[in-house]
């Protein structure tokens, strides 16, 4: 039985750029679309969606069908919530609003195996291959091939962002622009001095510790990023694709009405409905 080793890891190593899409709805067949498009990986949003785990595994499974990594982001829990997304079979997890290194420790503790760390094992599940993959073979895959990304998203977290940064076990770093900036005042300006100097401050810690650094967005000049040390980006999110394409479509519709004959436009059609 062979594992399947992280594609967004292999790609991170050989110092390439790699691509993540961020999947809200819960359908795989979005996951699928975004596989035959060539994305690396998806981001599963545990965090603020919705979604049950069988759902979430079917999601994986369609991720695995193309090639692609899958990123969970899971709610803040136990280690139940963090090592579930991998008996799941995800390639790895992103932990949310990290703000300290004792808590660092603590999700590698939960999440590796020894001697990295002291995960309860199983390999029951999708990830051991239903007890088929030998013990030792699953333990070296749980710590070399699955991912642990941390967020940070507060000024509490960036002001111990090295130290965070220095704990060993885990594999990359992700900014929170959003979160960050509602913290500060200053809710939505992701390209705000004070939060780019946050970020760029994130980028620099990760990679002085030997981390991988992931964009949440392309919310500046690509170029920018790659400077930084950027290494995953994640282009986009369906719920804000689907959106785009409905607004853009409408306005083309509106406007081919516009530019009807006046015998073929109809009435304007009420403010209140009907």
């Amino acid at each position: 039985m062979k594992l399947r080793p992280s594609r967004l890891l292999s790609l991170v190593r050989q110092g390439q750029l790699a691509t993540t899409f961020k999947v809200n709805l819960n359908d795989p067949r979005v996951i699928e679309i975004a596989g035959l498009c060539g994305c690396d990986g998806v981001w599963i949003c545990g965090e603020h969606v919705p979604n049950d785990w069988t759902n979430v595994e079917h999601q994986i499974r369609a991720a695995r069908l193309h090639d692609m990594d899958s990123l969970v982001r899971v709610a803040k829990g136990s280690y139940t919530d963090y090592i579930r997304p991998f008996e799941a079979d995800a390639t790895g997890i992103i932990v949310p609003h990290v703000a300290s290194a004792s808590e660092a420790r603590q999700i590698v503790d939960w999440v590796r195996c020894h001697p990295v760390g002291k995960r309860p094992l199983d390999g029951g599940n999708t990830d051991g291959q239903y007890c088929l993959v030998p013990i030792t073979d699953y333990i070296r895959h749980t710590n070399e091939e699955r991912l642990i990304i941390l967020q940070i998203e507060s000024p509490e977290a960036l002001a111990k962002v090295e130290e965070i940064a220095a704990v060993p076990g885990f594999n990359g770093i992700m900014f929170g622009p959003g979160d960050y900036s509602h913290r500060i005042g200053k809710v939505g300006q992701v390209d705000d001095p004070e939060v780019v100097a946050a970020r760029k401050h994130v980028a620099a810690a990760a990679r002085r510790h030997g981390k991988f650094v992931m964009s949440s967005g392309l919310f500046q000049p690509f170029s920018d990023l790659v400077s930084e040390g950027h290494q995953i980006f994640n282009i986009g999110a369906d719920v804000i694709a689907l959106g785009a394409y409905a607004k853009q479509r409408l306005e083309l519709v509106r406007g081919q009405i516009d530019g009807l004959p006046a015998d073929l436009k109809p009435k304007a059609r009420s403010p209140y409905g009907g």
